[in-house]
């Protein structure tokens, strides 16, 4: 189904935005927040953003340092703000924040640049990462590699590397980060390889172990397991069973949350 720019982000302002501002129940942090009073010059990237009182703006930035945390824009929608045309998503940014509390008083946010803007189908699936990131990532609960692999991530979608396979390799990512199938190489009970040829389910609290008839999980193949372990994704099969099974994993992360731009992106091209 042929769709523009302006299409995605009209489906996107009206169906993803409202929910990205009710986080689902956070994975259980691994350590104790470290706010720190004033922060300059860290590289950012805006997620998601919405009014707050007349002028200002609440805005959730991905960090490559400090993690996702929550800043108040002040005056950012008056018309000579100088943040007004800055806090736009998937642009890099090199954000200053000071303050203690949840919520933080954005300083100032410079554009970087070096990076083509998502376009179509791109775009669409940039907002689906920035929905992934709000709903399963805790505030103030830093991920550096997570946020390389962000802005890998971007970089291939905007220069047309295929969005199914790219989806893929970030879901992984995320789940990795997050304490989920951390391992898929081997069987979590027996702690023996996964077989190529062995079929197998991936408990969301303990990983990989054979498949038993009872299973309502979905089953795939160990070779899938491998695949997905190497990101390797040129088999149609692998491809088929690692969508199934990451958004199975993904589902259960959120328990029961919707996300909004993966409805979207299924209508649209079945991704």
């Amino acid at each position: 189904m042929p769709t523009n720019d302006a299409d995605l982000t009209v489906a996107v302002a009206a169906n993803a935005a409202p929910a990205a501002q009710t986080p689902a129940a956070p994975p259980a942090r691994r350590r104790a927040p470290q706010r720190v009073e004033k922060v300059n010059g860290q590289p950012a990237f805006v997620l998601h953003s919405y009014p707050y009182k007349e002028t200002s703006l609440i805005v959730d930035m991905f960090t490559r340092d400090f993690g996702r945390v929550g800043l108040v824009a002040k005056g950012a929608k008056r018309p000579l703000s100088k943040l007004r045309g800055v806090l736009q998503t998937f642009q890099p940014l090199q954000a200053a924040w000071s303050g203690k509390s949840e919520l933080r008083t954005l300083i100032d946010a410079e554009w970087v640049g070096g990076m083509l803007p998502l376009e179509k189908t791109a775009l669409l699936c940039g907002f689906y990462l920035n929905e992934l990131l709000v709903k399963l990532i805790a505030r103030d609960d830093p991920h550096p590699a997570l946020f390389d692999h962000y802005v890998s991530t971007l970089n291939q979608l905007a220069h047309n590397e295929p969005a199914p396979v790219v989806l893929r390799k970030f879901e992984r990512a995320l789940l990795k980060e997050t304490g989920v199938a951390a391992d898929l190489t081997r069987c979590t009970s027996t702690r023996a390889a996964v077989e190529p040829d062995g079929d197998y389910v991936v408990d969301p609290e303990r990983g990989a172990r054979p498949a038993r008839s009872s299973d309502s999980w979905p089953v795939v193949s160990g070779k899938t397991l491998l695949d997905m372990e190497r990101e390797d994704y040129g088999d149609p099969l692998t491809q088929a069973q690692s969508k199934l099974l990451l958004r199975f994993l993904l589902a259960h992360q959120l328990g029961g949350a919707t996300l909004n731009t993966r409805q979207i992106l299924i209508d649209l091209m079945q991704l």
